[in-house]
């Protein structure tokens, strides 16, 4: 029961990887506020919760500024404090070379993943400053930190997420709030079908795709696990980082520590053989 009294936001909520979060984290004792575009498919993460907490659901398009601020004001008005914020809700669209992709579908993509998450964490913070204390775990993943062809409005989207994770670290930590992101690894969900869909468009990622279908992909058990454990006081001072769920070794002391010591480690650098070296076999 790590987390047991706390408040905690979670966008996307409806299904897939958010929908994990949520049950994960009030598993572990938190009051949830869910937010997501479907109604109806809030509704059926909401009786998915424990009943023994305080549970909210929110309809909310998070490109749209306005309504995000006042369903946050809402959600303050009702918890009266906010101990942590998951930006999972995101899209992946548009799929395909980015010269054949529609330029407008590719705006709103940023719309969603980056300015949403801008949005919605400027909202929380408001709340979390005035106590100098928060979590906040952004969702990062597939491009961010190599190219994802034909992915590339996900791909640069999901890059800022991982840049703003890094300055915002550098600029709350006076305040005593700690930002991360991680990457869930290639878990099933409605993208996995986005890219089925695709065919041609989604180039190389369809055979990937067709196999994951078959076979499964990443638990998203995992990653709910590691958003878990960063919303949780076990990560205290672990902050500005970019942790994979699969194959980062985050339960493990040894790494934590190593987080918390190495400024550089789990973190966007360019490798220039002056101060960033690439690995070489022994």
């Amino acid at each position: 029961m790590k987390l047991k009294n706390k408040n905690i936001i979670v966008t996307g909520a409806g299904r897939g990887i958010g929908r994990e979060i949520a049950i994960t984290a009030s598993e572990q004792g938190a009051n949830i506020a869910l937010i997501a575009r479907t109604q109806s498919e809030l509704e059926e993460t909401f009786n998915l919760l424990s009943k023994t907490g305080k549970n909210h659901f929110y309809s909310l398009d998070i490109s749209n500024i306005s309504e995000t601020q006042i369903i946050f004001k809402k959600i303050f008005n009702e918890y009266h404090k906010i101990d942590g914020l998951v930006n999972n809700a995101g899209i992946q669209k548009p799929i395909g070379p980015f010269h054949e992709v529609s330029l407008q579908e590719w705006i709103y993509n940023m719309e969603v993943n980056l300015f949403g998450t801008l949005s919605c964490t400027k909202e929380a913070l408001k709340y979390m400053m005035s106590v100098s204390k928060g979590k906040i775990v952004n969702l990062s993943g597939g491009g961010s930190t190599s190219p994802r062809i034909n992915f590339s409005a996900y791909g640069v989207s999901k890059t800022a997420v991982v840049r703003f994770t890094e300055t915002l670290a550098v600029e709350l930590k006076q305040y005593g709030i700690d930002v991360n992101a991680i990457a869930p690894g290639a878990v099933n969900t409605k993208m996995l079908d986005e890219i089925l869909e695709n065919k041609s468009a989604a180039g190389l990622e369809y055979t990937e795709a067709v196999n994951r279908k078959e076979h499964g992909g990443n638990n998203p058990r995992v990653a709910a696990d590691l958003v878990c454990y960063l919303l949780s006081s076990d990560s205290d001072g672990i902050t500005g980082k970019l942790i994979s769920a699969p194959w980062d070794p985050w339960q493990t002391q040894e790494f934590q520590n190593l987080l918390r010591q190495d400024k550089d480690i789990a973190t966007l650098r360019r490798i220039d053989n002056k101060t960033f070296y690439k690995k070489t076999s022994s």
